[in-house]
């Protein structure tokens, strides 16, 4: 793990909060000056800990969607099946995040279509493709309650 000190999480808290903010109100925020602060901001780029920037987009005032998470399980428990499951949820759009699981399902996705009926033959298709997977569980979103790409870096760190 990288070691970081107290301007480095900062940095990290206020980047993570404001992605867009500028260099110099970056450097304000932290208690720096602005050489000091880009050094630093490349550093944690350079050792990974930043691995992008992006824009939340409110998809609710662009076009009509569902979002669903499903639980899922695989026929078999082989590292290349799995490693084959992992591979064919890449060339999935509307996967936009799968985690593996330890307990009792193997995946969990979330996926965001247009509406159930897309969802659905999304599902087909996967099932059609013989990417390993035997059974799934649906869970529609019903409302969001709570998002944060912000993760809670004091905690993380014991501070």
């Amino acid at each position: 793990m990288t070691r970081l000190d107290a301007r480095d999480i900062k940095i990290l808290s206020v980047l993570a909060k404001e992605g867009r903010i500028t260099k110099a109100a970056l450097a304000d925020k932290v208690g720096l000056s602005a050489t000091p602060c880009w050094e630093r901001l490349k550093r944690l780029e350079q050792a990974g800990l930043i691995i992008g920037y992006r824009a939340e987009i409110d998809l609710k005032r662009i076009a009509p969607h569902v979002t669903v998470f499903v639980a899922a399980e695989l026929a078999d428990h082989t590292a290349a099946s799995m490693q084959g499951f992992e591979r064919a949820m890449q060339g999935y759009d509307e996967v936009v995040n799968c985690w593996a699981l330890g307990g009792g399902f193997d995946y969990l996705l979330q996926i965001v279509a247009r509406d159930i009926d897309a969802y659905q033959r999304l599902i087909d298709a996967m099932l059609e493709a013989r990417i390993g997977l035997a059974r799934y569980f649906t869970y529609i979103v019903t409302k969001p309650v709570k998002s944060s790409a912000m993760p809670p870096l004091d905690a993380l760190l014991g501070g």
